[in-house]
């Protein structure tokens, strides 16, 4: 004989089972989906952050932003998550996002319109037009004194229109850019002839050499750029093109599918830009006549992956001893109030050796090629003399705050 008590449990558990059922059918369409969170469900924890994109991110950016994409499928998440994942240092603020295309700084403008104006010393990107200007006649007082200046150097990056930027690249775009830069190369001549060597064909030997010469860079490991996607599929379609000098090198998919780079021993930054822009325009066109350009717009000027790196993503920089006045308590202050910054002669995060510092303008946008290079000639200059001062034992002023340019 049946319970009558479990012949009601049983009853009740199959009308349940069969509710559950019901309500899975109706359910069908998400079959094979992932299960729809809200945006808000989504937004990162930056409590602890210290970066531009943290400082700007909203909750509500997040939830207008989160759903958009370029027309490369690059998303918002994509772009921040580099800067999710790298906190940054509290005295260090870092960008903390990266462009995975030309679109993504007009898609997701509203997080990266900010981050520009905080990394670029209150440049608006909606309001102002930046600047370029690569005639090196224009530079004057261009050669510093060799017995404080050990090497010159000018780089700065381009990016192929229509190509995804390293973060977001496919290999078949990663090795268009390699094709496409490398054939346009192929028409250097004079001085700036030279050749091309990949990465997937050199012996590790020859690698560490150049990389020890500073002429060629490493595999990214820095948790910065391996976060944003640049370091996959190493070393395919990376390299190096250089004249036979070695005064004029084209570095081909690393942070960006180009940099540029102009440098010589000693002092004369003057003769090291001349040859960068004499290099850089040809360059570009030998990229226009097979059908390609740079991209570029005139309020952001020339577009780079990095948000640092827009407008000019020139880096003008000098190894330079300064045993007296990099001990000086003063030498931070000067350093700033000229728009200068300091590295060790390694790079970045690496610690001076022997008093030597790598010294280079702090600004990309908002000013043109030849104003950052005159800048950091007029800045190194003074810098120079105040070693000069302090070897006599004279004193040193603080010069008056540089003060940004608006256009």
């Amino acid at each position: 004989m049946s319970c009558p008590s479990c012949h009601l449990i049983c009853t009740t558990l199959i009308d349940a089972k069969d509710q559950i059922r019901s309500a899975f059918q109706d359910l069908s369409f998400l079959k094979g989906c992932d299960f729809v969170f809200l945006n808000s469900a989504d937004y990162p924890d930056l409590r602890k952050h210290n970066n531009c994109m943290a400082s700007a991110l909203t909750p509500a950016i997040y939830a207008k932003l989160r759903d958009k994409i370029t027309p490369n499928n690059w998303t918002l998440d994509q772009c921040i998550q580099t800067g999710v994942d790298n906190p940054g240092h509290p005295f260090i603020k870092t960008v903390g996002m990266v462009a995975g295309d030309e679109e993504s700084y007009e898609v997701f403008a509203e997080i990266f319109d900010p981050v520009i104006k905080d990394r670029h010393n209150g440049y608006d990107p909606r309001t102002m037009k930046h600047p370029t200007d690569l005639d090196a006649s224009k530079i004057h007082s261009g050669v510093f004194d060799d017995h404080y200046v050990l090497s010159s150097r000018v780089r700065t990056g381009r990016s192929i229109r229509g190509l995804s930027l390293p973060p977001a690249c496919s290999r078949s775009e990663r090795r268009e850019v390699e094709r496409v830069t490398v054939q346009a190369l192929a028409g250097l001549k004079g001085d700036l002839s030279g050749r091309y060597y990949s990465l997937t064909e050199m012996t590790e030997e020859e690698q560490q050499r150049l990389i020890d010469e500073h002429f060629l860079f490493d595999k990214p490991v820095s948790p910065l750029l391996t976060a944003s996607g640049m370091a996959r599929d190493w070393p395919d379609a990376r390299g190096i093109w250089h004249n036979n000098d070695k005064t004029f090198l084209i570095w081909i998919n690393e942070e960006d599918h180009t940099r540029v780079i102009s440098m010589e021993k000693g002092g004369n930054m003057k003769r090291v830009f001349e040859r960068f822009c004499r290099g850089l325009k040809q360059v570009e066109h030998l990229i226009q006549e097979r059908g390609w350009e740079f991209m570029w717009n005139e309020r952001l000027g020339y577009i780079l992956t990095c948000p640092s790196n827009l407008g000019t993503g020139l880096r003008a920089g000098v190894h330079v001893r300064l045993p007296k006045l990099s001990k000086d308590p003063r030498f931070g202050k000067i350093l700033e109030n000229l728009r200068l910054q300091k590295r060790g002669t390694g790079g970045v995060d690496t610690a001076a050796v022997g008093d030597t510092f790598d010294i280079s303008n702090l600004d990309r946008l908002g000013r043109s090629e030849v104003e950052l290079v005159q800048l950091v000639i007029d800045g190194v200059n003074y810098l120079i003399e105040c070693e000069k001062r302090l070897e006599k034992g004279q004193d040193i002023k603080i010069p008056a705050p540089i003060q940004q340019s608006r256009k």
